[in-house]
């Protein structure tokens, strides 16, 4: 078993925050489902807890545009109307909610990029779909390429390996750095013809510089873990070949079977396998730095089986 201090676990009741009134899908209570599951497994006495903070604007200026986070501050203030199209709406406090959720992923950035753990994940993280200038898809300030910024430009790291295993395409992740040859990609997803947010095409593999950097991986409605399996030896491959620094896991959950928004049939064994594959190519390439993201997911129980099974396997990566 591996010491408790090599594994973070980033939570704290601000996270809990983020999640949007009068039953919509993303609500608060997500969190403690996952709280529940954690506790129930004795996971609290094999990992450190810290808890978040909120960003700076400055930090969310690094990645999103200086307008619309006033915006979202406003429309935070006023605690109504809709932060994108349709799907994401304002309340009360959700500037600071999404904060701790930028600042809760940086918290686990900094962790490990200053030796004080080898892996982190953050169940409330990983809103892949914000895009510098706007909400979308649940998603208020996109925290990974808030991420990816601070990695950069405060500790120096260039190639970055980002790995999506939500049921929905991270495009606030994939056009941000379609051009960016350090950045790799990986993203199995359902396909966009039957899923929001419609993109993820597999000829989507980079532009200039980065063609060939990107894997976009589509999947039909109702494919299982038969899929995931060759699937995901590509997704290896890919980041094995890029040799990354540092790994970012987005584990959505929304991706296993009996999500009330999706129809992919995948098994919680596919979180874990992911995660303790990604833990020894980290291992091996990057000094075992690996950020885990919870991302999406809207079954309450499928959530912790597969979150807690992400950090079972960072834990532990052979088990």
């Amino acid at each position: 078993m591996r010491a408790a201090r090599d594994t973070l676990l980033v939570a704290g009741e601000a996270l809990g925050r983020y999640g949007f009134p009068d039953g919509h899908p993303w609500g608060v209570d997500r969190y403690g489902a996952f709280m529940r599951a954690f506790r129930d497994l004795g996971l609290d006495t094999q990992v450190r807890v810290q808890r978040p903070r909120e960003a700076s604007r400055d930090e969310l200026e690094t990645f999103h545009q200086s307008a619309y986070v006033s915006l979202v501050e406003q429309r935070s203030g006023l605690g109504q109307g809709f932060l994108d199209v349709r799907d994401t709406p304002a309340f009360r406090g959700v500037f600071e909610a999404a904060s701790a959720v930028v600042g809760g992923a940086l918290v686990a950035t900094e962790e490990i990029m200053e030796g004080r753990a080898k892996r982190a994940f953050i169940p409330i993280a990983g809103l892949h779909h914000a895009t510098p200038g706007a909400a979308a898809g649940f998603c208020v300030f996109n925290d990974i390429g808030v991420v990816i910024e601070a990695l950069r430009h405060r500790f120096g790291v260039r190639r970055i390996a980002y790995v999506d295993i939500d049921a929905h395409h991270g495009d606030g992740v994939y056009y941000a750095y379609e051009n960016d040859p350090d950045l790799c990609f990986a993203d199995i997803h359902e396909d966009g013809r039957y899923l929001f947010p419609g993109t993820g095409a597999a000829h989507e593999t980079g532009l200039g510089a980065a063609q060939g950097t990107k894997l976009n991986i589509p999947i039909l409605p109702s494919s299982g873990d038969e899929v995931f399996w060759p699937a995901w030896t590509r997704i290896e491959a890919h980041v094995a070949a890029f040799r990354p620094e540092f790994i970012i896991l987005q584990a959505g959950a929304d991706s296993l079977a009996g999500d009330p928004l999706t129809h992919l049939r995948f098994t919680a064994a596919a979180h874990a396998h992911a995660a303790a594959r990604l833990a020894a190519l980290a291992d091996t390439h990057c000094g075992g730095r690996l950020l885990g993201l919870g991302g999406g997911g809207y079954n309450h129980e499928n959530l912790g089986l597969a979150w807690t099974g992400v950090l079972k396997s960072f834990i532990e990566p052979a088990a």
